[in-house]
């Protein structure tokens, strides 16, 4: 089975606003403003976005002291690649 033109373009979106809500999101911390909720960046991470967030904490350094964010990127993106190769090998 093959991956279809609209799932890589929902990969593709999803994985930008992740990466993009970490950016938005330090910037707003370092200016001492109304932040997003840590619920909404592991939503984006959960939704297919765990590449572009793990980009973005890295990229601006963002979220890398909290260990829930440092585990648990990482384990969505596990466990995304997993659901992703059982859907593909079924």
């Amino acid at each position: 089975m093959q991956l279809s033109t609209p799932v890589i373009l929902y990969l593709i979106l999803v994985n930008l606003i992740a990466f993009a809500l970490m950016g938005v999101d330090k910037s707003r911390a370092r200016r001492h403003k109304w932040r997003i909720p840590e619920k909404t960046l592991f939503l984006s991470a959960l939704l297919g976005g765990s590449i572009g967030s793990i980009v973005g904490m890295q990229m601006f350094r963002h979220k890398t002291k909290h260990w829930y964010f440092v585990v648990g990127m990482p384990c969505i993106l596990i466990a995304e690649g997993l659901l992703g190769y059982f859907i593909l090998n079924r």
